[in-house]
This record gives C-alpha cells, sequence and structure tokens, in this order.
C-alpha cells in the first residue's frame, strides 16, 4: 500500500494575484503562505479482482467502476476520478481523508490533490520533479472546477514552511523565509466561520474583470502586491507590529476586490475580535467564508479566541508545519 498526507495553509498575503495571468501585469507579484498542521491523507490500497474503488471519508461517499477509462465522465468524487484517469490505474482502492472543514479556504482541496498525485505515482512507479507534480495537480483541479486555479497552494502542500512565492514571467520561485514561527504561531487564532465558500466562482469573477480593464481591480492587485512586499519584510525582520498592519491592510484592499469578500457574519468576529485586543484579521482564501484568522499580541490570544468561540466561531488548533509532503 501507498499512504501519503500533505499540509494545508494559511495564505498570509498576495493572494489571487497568483491566478495565471494576473500576476504579468503587476511587476513583482508574490503570495507569503504559511503550511498548517491539518492536514489531508491519501491511502492506496491494492485489489485482486481489477476495479478501481474511490472512497471519501469525508463526504462518506464512494465510485466503482471496473477500469479507469470509466472515470473519466465521473460527475461523483470528480477529482480523485480526474486524477485516477490521469495516471491510468486499475486494480486500487483509493481512500481519501482530510482534516480540514469544507470550504475552509485553507486549501484543502489542493493538499489532497497533491496527496494523491503523489500516491498515485509512487503506486505506477512514475518519478516526477516536485514542479511537474504540482504541474498535473494545478491542471486536473482546473478541469474539475472548470475555472483558472491559482498556483499558491500547491507548494505549501507540498514543501511545507513559509514561503514566499514570486511570480515572475520566466516562472514561479519559491523562496522560503527566516522567520521565527513559533512567534508568529503564538499571535495567530485560527477559526471556522461557519460558513463554506466557493474559491472558484469568486476568484473567477476577480480575474474576468480584471483582464476586460477593469482599473479599480488592477489597483487593488497593485496594493495587495505592495501589501505583501512590506509583510515579507517586516516578517523577517520579526516587526510584529508592521506585519499586524500589513494584514489589516491587506484585508482592506481585499474586500475591495468584491462585495462577496466578506459578510455579515465575518464581519461581526472580526469586531469581536479586535475588541477582544486583536489588532487584525482576514479571511483566508478567497472569502466569502471559510476560515479567519485574527492577530494580536500573544497575551491576547485568550481573550480572542473566547470572543471567536462566544461568537458562533470554531476553532481549529493548528502548529506551523516545517514538513511537507509525507509518504508512508
Amino acid at each position: 500500500m501507498v499512504r501519503t498526507s500533505a499540509p494545508t495553509r494559511i495564505d498570509l498575503a498576495g493572494g489571487t494575484i497568483d491566478i495565471w495571468p494576473l500576476y504579468l501585469f503587476h511587476a513583482g507579484a508574490q503570495t507569503l503562505n504559511a503550511a498548517i498542521s491539518i492536514r489531508a491523507h491519501a491511502l492506496v490500497e491494492p485489489r485482486t479482482d481489477g476495479r478501481v474503488v474511490l472512497r471519501s471519508e469525508d463526504t462518506d461517499a464512494t465510485v466503482t467502476v471496473g477500469h479507469w477509462r470509466e472515470l473519466k465522465d465521473s460527475k461523483d468524487l470528480r477529482l480523485l476520478a480526474l486524477l485516477v484517469h490521469f495516471f491510468e490505474v486499475n486494480g486500487i482502492t483509493l481512500t481519501t481523508r482530510s482534516e480540514s472543514p469544507a470550504g475552509a479556504g485553507i486549501a484543502g482541496s489542493s493538499a489532497l490533490n497533491v496527496a494523491v498525485c503523489a500516491a498515485l505515482s509512487e503506486w505506477m512507479q512514475r518519478a516526477y520533479e516536485p514542479e511537474a507534480l504540482l504541474q498535473v495537480a494545478m491542471n486536473v483541479e482546473a478541469q474539475v472546477i472548470n475555472v483558472p486555479t491559482g498556483l499558491q497552494d500547491y507548494r505549501p502542500a507540498f514543501y511545507g514552511g513559509i514561503a514566499a512565492l514570486e511570480l515572475e514571467a520566466d516562472g514561479i520561485h519559491r523562496v522560503p523565509l527566516n522567520v521565527d514561527l513559533d512567534s508568529l504561531e503564538q499571535r495567530i487564532t485560527l477559526c471556522y466561520t461557519g460558513e463554506p465558500r466557493n474559491s472558484g466562482t469568486n476568484n473567477w469573477d476577480i480575474t474576468k474583470k480584471h483582464i476586460d480593464g477593469d482599473r479599480h481591480i488592477f489597483d487593488c492587485f497593485e496594493r495587495i502586491r505592495d501589501t505583501a512586499a512590506a509583510m515579507r519584510i517586516a516578517l523577517e525582520a520579526a516587526d510584529w507590529d508592521a506585519v499586524g498592519h500589513a494584514i489589516a491592510e491587506e484585508w482592506r484592499n481585499r474586500k475591495r476586490l468584491s462585495p462577496g469578500v466578506t459578510t455579515p457574519g465575518i464581519e461581526s468576529l472580526i469586531a469581536r475580535a479586535i475588541a477582544a485586543g486583536a489588532t487584525a484579521a482576514k479571511v483566508c482564501g478567497a472569502g466569502g467564508g471559510g476560515c479567519l484568522f485574527c492577530y494580536g499580541p500573544p497575551s491576547a490570544q485568550p481573550a480572542i479566541r473566547e470572543a471567536l468561540s462566544a461568537g458562533g466561531a470554531r476553532l481549529l488548533d493548528y502548529q506551523f508545519e516545517r514538513t511537507g509532503l509525507t509518504r508512508g
């Protein structure tokens, strides 16, 4: 059998600009993200009947076919179906499990995607360079959601740690950052708002407006780019006040992208956190629901957690994850 797992992530700054080709229009575009210990898992086991069985423990769904070719048009467990179809695998049971809530905005589907790609490539004894494997994951996920995907989510799942993803015309350059992760972790509370989000829809609407020449959207991305650059400097300098300022600025500009980025429920939770001592907060991913993280001094974190819980949020225990994809 083959067993793999991959971490999800918190996107700190520069999200959405990582969708091709948006970053090509903003010189110096980058995203900052950190892998977290909420992981996705894949298990491949052999079968003696030659059939293919896909099982999702999260949705309690199962798909069974006689041959991988039958999975091309499967509407159920479509990501798993298309990945098995791509790798042309027969005679297996593929079981998946995610520790992330559904629609959390912490790249649970991308982490699962990377874990499954690694498991199937190992099962088929196909050697892929890391970036080639991530390209497969990205392209298959685009086939599933029917809109372009961002580039950032697959890297924390594969590599772990905290990094800047520099988005250039000649390619994507992942640069690990020298950050005191323990100190950063002590300043961030992560919670699930209870409202799942649809990142494909939000991001595609914004992408179309950008391509159509919407100057407001272009300006928002210019500001998001600049904020990511400022946050990178602050993180590596351990200037925690400046980090908080950058998170707040990122959220202000992200909300300007689309009315759907925030909701009354999200704003209520943020107000509770601020009143309890948080200095900044932002949603993870495209927004509209999912996870929210609140930033503030370590001494304020217990009060922030209590305020979020009282507001109906589900607190998520996590640590920053130094290890990315694991096998075995």
